[in-house]
């Protein structure tokens, strides 16, 4: 059971891309699109806590009894997403998605291995070691070779740019920041005894990064032409979907270990982003699924039943 949560938190996330793409078109702005789905996400999750009666915690103890780090969770969301939006016109579609994953693979064993973030050390096997480089390559078929026709046309516009190096890397490092998060949000469910209370201050925090983010650049929360009553419902509920993302990873974290909810999360990511190109929900462009997606699919879930086992 928990493990299909995993893959379903996962899948929920690949819903909310398409949904925060649509929206960031609408409000003329990608970042808007963030503060908006992070305000409802918020609200959301305050409601979640309240109904479902959390056990409430003195802050000011767990602030002081507790490393400064447990409270950066939402600050490393919203410069993933952030670092997304800015790194897909440089890096193109592909690699945009595929070098964050190689960061959060790799950090997501490494937290494991040591035990960073207070978390449970595991044992690094040769069979965990064979079903991570299984993973990335179920990944690379599923995305890379799946769009190898995409891959060949993005490489010509990007073999001009001087600087592409130094945006790969950041990729990578902002994908680590993906795991560490989702390890911090752990941490945090479990010193306030509740998860839900961890994905709150996880998403406040976020809203007010990002609100500060807007201010500046933007400097009007909403576009003057723009009637939010014309847009269908749909369009405001990628916050929900994210807000359901870091509840579950947060949840699973202290129960499966970094590794394994990083593993199913991308696992599950991938496969949601297949399947909402193949109906084309969410007014998605529609992409039918191929032989190689599907053999990519199968190579990621042998890949989660090795790193299980190892």
């Amino acid at each position: 059971m928990l493990y299909f949560i995993g893959l379903f938190a996962g899948f929920l996330l690949a819903n909310q891309s398409p949904i925060n793409a649509k929206l960031g078109f609408v409000l003329k702005s990608p970042l808007r699109s963030s503060l908006l789905s992070f305000t409802v996400g918020t609200f959301f999750l305050i409601l979640i806590y309240f109904v479902s009666g959390q056990q409430q915690v003195n802050l000011i103890n767990v602030a002081t009894n507790n490393p400064w780090w447990i409270w950066f969770g939402g600050l490393l969301g919203v410069i993933f997403l952030t670092s997304n939006i800015l790194m897909f016109p440089k890096l193109g579609a592909i690699q945009t998605i595929i070098l964050p994953i190689i960061g959060q693979v790799i950090m997501g064993v490494v937290i494991d291995t040591f035990g960073l973030f207070n978390m449970p050390i595991g044992t690094l096997t040769v069979t965990k070691v064979i079903g991570i480089l299984l993973l990335l390559g179920g990944i690379y078929v599923a995305v890379v070779l799946a769009n190898r026709f995409e891959v060949k046309r993005e490489k010509k516009q990007l073999d001009a740019d001087t600087n592409i190096n130094i945006w790969r890397m950041w990729a990578i490092l902002v994908g680590a920041f993906s795991a560490i998060q989702q390890a911090i949000n752990g941490r945090l469910g479990y010193l306030l005894h509740s998860v839900v209370g961890s994905a709150v201050i996880s998403f406040f925090s976020g809203t007010v990064v990002i609100l500060i983010v807007v201010l500046l650049k933007e400097r009007r929360l909403w576009p003057k032409t723009v009637r939010i009553t014309k847009q269908p419902v749909w369009l405001f509920t990628g916050g929900i979907l994210g807000a359901l993302f870091v509840f579950s990873t947060a949840f699973l974290v202290p129960k499966l270990g970094a590794g394994m909810t990083v593993t199913l999360s991308l696992s599950g990511s991938i496969i949601g982003s297949i399947v909402v190109a193949q109906f084309g929900w969410w007014q998605s462009l529609k992409q039918n699924v191929t032989r190689v997606q599907i053999i990519g699919i199968a190579l990621m879930v042998a890949s989660i039943a090795l790193i299980k086992f190892g």
